[in-house]
């Protein structure tokens, strides 16, 4: 495809999506149907990426390329394959800043899925995974590929710092997302990790994300019950969400399969076995944020979540 035949901009819709999945602390993750950013690039002469706007976010965002998730993304890609143009990208926010949904994520991905559309030979959609990796590290300051690989491939996904490898989720399983209202940072929520694990509490972490994946394999409500447990990050992570050991409770009592943390909080995900499990999950949950003082929001969908998508695009 020639530069005058490809789109002359394009709009990307990027899902939420869960991080850490409970025991995969960055390298697992799945997209739910829930929350969702839209970034629209445009080919501009020259060289270079230019924010033009960041609308519906309740906080401010930087423009500089370099340190926006869309727009260092968009950086890398160009770097790599030099298409003889720039990118103009205006950014609309759908997903809630610092909700551990993912939001940082889905800019950088919607970004390269938009900008992609454009380039006189698309790449694969594979191939620009390592490229939201660097957009996703702009704003952590970690690469890691749990929110941005299921978002580029839809579903479950595992993933490493070379790819991301899309996992079997068993039919019928779905997820109830409660995000209660405050705000928790993903880099302040790194920065209760940094000590040293027992080697004994690793190998615990271990058995369970081998539980987790097993699960879905084979389709084993057992076993994925035995595997969403998170004994490495979600201890030293719970003082900063409040109520989240009562809302754990919550979500055991309604019978899910298991949650933890999504992301790096205060959002909430449970897995169940249906949707009607799912939506009891999602009212308990939210019950007992409001019991701690906090309100919330709260989503229900299948955890074989959609992908990324181009929804407009012209000349």
């Amino acid at each position: 495809m020639s530069t005058s035949s490809a789109p002359a901009w394009a709009v990307a819709r990027a899902p939420a999506s869960v991080g850490n999945v409970a025991a995969g602390f960055d390298v697992l993750g799945h997209s739910f149907d829930g929350p969702h950013d839209e970034v629209r690039v445009r080919r501009v002469p020259g060289r270079g990426v230019r924010i033009a706007a960041i609308t519906g976010s309740a906080v401010a965002l930087p423009v500089d390329p370099e340190r926006n998730t869309a727009g260092a993304a968009l950086l890398a890609l160009l770097e790599s394959v030099h298409p003889g143009f720039g990118f103009e990208i205006e950014i609309r926010k759908g997903i809630a800043f610092g909700a551990g949904l993912g939001g940082s994520a889905a800019s950088s991905v919607a970004a390269l899925v938009a900008a992609n559309a454009l380039l006189p030979r698309p790449l694969a959609r594979a191939a620009l995974y390592p490229y939201a990796v660097s957009g996703e590290a702009a704003s952590s300051g970690a690469r890691h590929g749990d929110n941005v690989g299921p978002m580029l491939l839809g579903g479950l996904a595992l993933t490493t710092a070379e790819r991301a490898l899309r996992i079997p989720v068993p039919p019928g399983l779905y997820c109830a997302v409660v995000h209660p209202h405050c705000v928790l940072e993903t880099r302040r929520a790194r920065a209760v990790l940094a000590a040293p694990y027992p080697l004994h509490e690793v190998v615990r972490q271990h058995a369970h994300l081998a539980q987790l994946l097993a699960g879905c394999y084979r389709g084993d409500p057992e076993l994925l019950r035995a595997g969403l447990h998170d004994v490495l990050v979600e201890p030293r992570r719970a003082p900063l969400v409040p109520g989240l050991a009562r809302v754990k409770q919550a979500l055991a009592d309604a019978g899910a399969l298991g949650g933890s943390l999504s992301g790096a909080g205060p959002s909430v995900f449970a897995w169940c076995v249906d949707r009607a499990g799912a939506e009891h999950a999602c009212t308990a949950m939210r019950a007992a944020f409001a019991g701690a003082g906090l309100d919330s929001e709260g989503w229900v969908a299948p955890v074989e979540g959609p992908a990324a998508e181009v929804v407009e695009c012209g000349s």
